[in-house]
């Protein structure tokens, strides 16, 4: 018996089950354990193998993750991070986006809770992105590559079995979302014309990083005709146009992911990133009379009843309180399309990145282990 296995049967925190796949695998689907997948048996040995990449107490609480507020543990983590086929390389990215959901401002009890579609978005930049394989190109936000389905599905399962999102309970979308079983990206640094997010965020280049949004998913902008940087930011302003998206009501962060040719296109035309945040939220807009008579009556006639108290149905409401509220990243292949990327609207994004022992930035994960 290893010392975890020791460890565990002293606190009851083991479950003696068969070792069979099939009926481990039956077993844990009966108690919610999961996502509805297949899951890795988190056996003692492999969640040992996990805790290689750990800098901490097993049993040290790293947070406490909302709506149950279970204690998340590295040893908690480390059983997720197997169960969805992660390697032990992964575990410090794990931890560090955990660590950043559970901070007040991103309010994942919110995220966790809501009747709405969000999930925590996990962006990752700097040179951990490339040592681990993050997906930043083509099909970024799909299958296909290990880190990003993995990672992005420990995190689910730990918002699942430590954080109790167990749906109709803890978590209460109404329609649930893709983006709930992985939702992790790296930003195309090599492909982006202006400086990745986590400089914007005042992290140095050769910081690995995370940035954490309640995001929901994805919105295509297909935008194949215009040539000019004011064409391509029109058509993203048209598509951030939702009547129905929480952000209108918030001092909200939502995202816009510009694909490279589409970046290089605004770029090129003159715009810095706050020149394209700009531009967006002055164009961003729908005339009052687009929302319904008792959303202006109960939401805009009280919420920004100096505004709206008597305005008329031309009057434009802004998709976005503030320009530098917008987040911007360069993320996909080639193609002429963008994506927007609506939140919660009740959040604000967090940025955390990879520190060693000493409290130095690690800009690998091997660093980060030898540290």
């Amino acid at each position: 018996m290893t010392g975890l296995a020791e460890l565990l049967k002293t606190q009851g925190a083991s479950v003696e089950a068969e070792d069979d796949f099939e009926k481990i695998n039956k077993l844990y689907l009966e108690r919610g354990w999961g996502d509805g997948l297949p899951i890795v048996p988190p056996t003692a040995k492999r969640v040992e193998q996990m805790l290689a990449y750990c800098d901490r107490p097993w049993n040290e609480s790293i947070a406490k993750m909302a709506p149950r507020y279970g204690e998340a543990t590295p040893l908690r983590l480390a059983a997720n991070a197997v169960m969805a086929g992660c390697r032990p390389e992964y575990f410090p990215l794990l931890m560090l986006a955990i660590e950043a959901m559970c901070e007040e401002p991103f309010n994942l009890y919110g995220v966790q809770a809501t009747t709405h579609l969000c999930a925590p978005l996990v962006i990752v930049n700097g040179p951990v992105a490339k040592e681990l394989g993050i997906n930043s190109g083509h099909n970024a936000f799909g299958p296909g590559t290990h880190s990003n389905a993995t990672i992005g599905r420990a995190i689910r399962l730990a918002l699942v079995n430590i954080g109790g999102a167990i749906p109709t309970q803890g978590d209460m979308s109404t329609f649930g979302a893709p983006s709930k079983y992985s939702y992790l990206v790296a930003e195309n640094e090599a492909a982006s014309p202006w400086e990745p997010l986590h400089v914007e965020r005042s992290f140095p280049q050769e910081a690995s990083a995370v940035t954490v949004v309640g995001a929901e998913c994805p919105h295509n902008v297909n935008d194949h005709e215009s040539i000019t940087a004011e064409g391509i930011l029109t058509t993203i302003a048209g598509t951030m146009g939702i009547a129905g998206s929480n952000d209108v009501y918030y001092a909200a962060q939502p995202v816009v992911v510009m694909g490279p040719e589409h970046a290089k296109t605004v770029a090129a035309g003159g715009y810095t990133k706050a020149d394209a945040k700009r531009f967006l939220q002055e164009h961003a807009n729908l005339p009052l009379g687009k929302f319904s008579q008792e959303n202006i009556e109960r939401r805009f006639r009280v919420t920004f009843k100096e505004k709206y108290a008597t305005a008329g149905p031309d009057a434009l409401v802004p998709m976005v309180q503030r320009a530098e509220d917008i987040i911007i990243v360069v993320i996909g292949g080639a193609g002429k399309h963008s994506a927007y990327i609506p939140t919660f609207g009740a959040t604000k994004a967090v940025t955390r990145a990879l520190k060693r022992k000493d409290g130095q930035l690690a800009r690998s994960v091997e660093e980060f282990r030898r540290s």
